[in-house]
């Protein structure tokens, strides 16, 4: 009984899915599994639009409904939280190598605010009065450093992109005071550094030197510049201060509302 009830549910499931693909399971009504169709693919319809509005107006209406039919028939989810879904879309789509580029990125920036505002991430231990320089700085939980082949943050209904422009677009999302998340244009140089400072734990003249060294320019010419830049960020809450655990200090231990720009 109970194989025969699950079998039933899953060619229920299925037909709800994708009811081009599999048959509707015996004894229920055609008009009544359309209902089960409606609702079901409805709500998942309208949590997409409103999780991605601008993707959903840039869109076509044709086009929209394609992938969201796509998406509930194929797309297999890792999580059962309606919260989370809006990754499982973007996962989707950056899979999608049949669509125009700007989608998958255009729907990135948009769920990363939702990500921002759910976010519970614990921050790292750390001495908000540490020296940014000597100690190894702490970037904010909340803070991301991004970085799109496309302008992400002027593509809309009436601004659909044919091409991607010559240089890429780097931004930093930070949910800060009162839960809102803010996005703020970078500077190549300051969009390295805080992905530096995401990816490695080097003290804060470390980082700078590996960026001059990258540049091809003496350390001491931007470490002034770079310093100024690590104390701004501290005062905007992005970086929270520097580790209490000094490990890897050294680099010879370790091998929607757009504000103005973080210009370096």
């Amino acid at each position: 009984m109970a194989d025969s009830l699950r079998e039933q549910q899953l060619c229920m499931a299925g037909h709800i899915r994708d009811p081009q693909a599999n048959p509707p399971p015996p004894g229920i009504e055609a008009r009544r599994l359309a209902v089960y169709r409606q609702l079901f693919f409805g709500n998942l319809q309208s949590l997409l639009a409103g999780s991605f509005p601008v993707l959903h107006a840039s869109l076509a209406a044709e086009h929209w409904q394609a992938l969201c039919e796509d998406f509930y028939a194929n797309h297999r989810c890792h999580t059962p939280l309606f919260t989370e879904v809006g990754g499982e879309w973007v996962e989707y789509l950056q899979a999608r190598t049949d669509q125009p580029d700007w989608v998958a990125e255009l729907a990135h920036y948009e769920w990363i605010e939702t990500a921002l505002l759910l976010s519970d991430a614990a921050e790292l231990e750390h001495d908000p009065e540490g020296d940014l320089l000597e100690g190894v700085p702490v970037l904010s939980s909340l803070a991301v450093p991004l970085a799109y082949a496309w302008p992400v943050s002027h593509i809309g209904p009436d601004h659909l992109p044919g091409e991607a422009p010559p240089e890429p677009t780097l931004l930093l999302a930070h949910r800060g005071a009162g839960h809102k998340v803010s996005f703020s244009r970078l500077a190549p140089l300051a969009h390295a550094l805080l992905v530096a400072l995401q990816d490695q734990p080097l003290s804060g003249r470390a980082h700078l030197a590996a960026l001059a060294g990258a540049a091809g320019v003496e350390p001491a010419v931007i470490e002034e510049q770079g310093s100024a830049l690590l104390l701004s960020l501290k005062a905007q809450g992005v970086v929270l201060g520097t580790r209490c655990d000094q490990a890897g200090a050294s680099p010879l231990s370790s091998g929607r509302n757009e504000e103005s720009a973080a210009a370096w």
